[in-house]
């Protein structure tokens, strides 16, 4: 069982560069003003202000840490001021992963935005060890010792797992994973590798590359949210409708949202195929979704 797991994971990996590949594609020239995540957009969502520099660039209220949670692997935990550290009213917790940009500015600033929104605290990982980029050859670049090296990288999520666990004010029940893109396909491999310490949501938006074996799929049993549009190129619609079979098959409770008519980071302000309105109701079934089980 241990050697056919272990196949399935080197396949996902060795799949994934080809799969980012075609992500490529559909991304135009970087604007400078954008360090290419959703941050910035879904920032401005609930505040309702077209001053996005001002929006995500505000920390009041909150506590912002630089911490070692990995062998050395710097992390960036935000958390609400006003959390209890001692212990009591303990917050649930989110592992948020960047896309193949790295841990830039913008997920920094999405993790600030979702500390304050939903009381959380979050904890930004970065799988490539510092590494930062706006170009998109770069990027597929910096994915490959991650995909070179599988192994090490389901030990930095699972050590952030643990880090969050052993923080005073944070209920260890309630620790979530979330990722864009590339961030989405590893908080996909981070359920189906957390035998020892079991999550209580998996978030992906549009995550590669997609698993959609029902016995890998048979390890969650926690909700599952994912957000697709139906025109990514770098997930066909079959594959996302076997995803959510696979899910309905065991049971595993779900949310699975499509969008019609959009592609492949179709919440990335930056990317080609952003989509205001269908950011801004993802975002706010992403709210609801963590309300609710979390």
């Amino acid at each position: 069982m241990k050697r056919i797991n272990s196949v399935i994971l080197f396949v996902s990996f060795i799949i994934a560069p080809l799969v980012l590949s075609v992500i490529a594609i559909g991304y135009k020239t970087i604007p400078n003003a954008y360090a290419n995540t959703n941050a910035a957009a879904l920032a401005t969502i609930s505040a309702n202000d077209t001053n996005i520099s001002s929006t995500t660039a505000s920390t009041e209220g909150l506590q912002i840490k630089k911490v070692i949670y990995f062998d050395n692997v710097s992390g960036y935990l935000v958390y609400p001021s006003a959390a209890n550290t001692a212990g009591n009213n303990k917050l649930p917790a989110i592992i948020m992963i960047h896309e193949w940009w790295g841990l830039n500015d913008n997920v920094k600033s999405m993790a600030n935005t979702l500390a304050k929104q939903g009381n959380y605290a979050v904890l930004g990982i970065d799988l490539f060890k510092g590494k930062l980029t706006k170009d998109p050859k770069q990027a597929m670049q910096q994915v490959k010792p991650v995909t070179d090296k599988p192994g090490e990288t389901i030990s930095n999520m699972q050590a952030a797992v643990k880090y969050l666990s052993s923080l005073p004010f944070v209920d260890s029940s309630k620790i979530v994973s979330m990722g864009w893109c590339f961030g989405g396909g590893q908080s996909l491999q981070l359920a189906l590798h957390s035998e020892q310490h079991p999550l209580a949501a998996t978030i992906l938006y549009y995550g590669t590359p997609l698993v959609t074996d029902k016995q890998e799929l048979s390890k969650i049993k926690w909700p599952v949210l994912g957000i697709f549009g139906d025109k990514d190129q770098a997930i066909p619609l079959s594959e996302i409708q076997k995803f959510k079979a696979a899910l309905d098959a065991d049971g595993i409770p779900n949310e699975i949202h499509i969008y019609k008519g959009v592609g492949h980071a179709f919440a990335n302000p930056s990317g080609a195929n952003y989509a205001p309105k269908e950011t801004a109701d993802a975002w706010q079934k992403t709210l609801a979704f963590l309300k609710k089980y979390v």
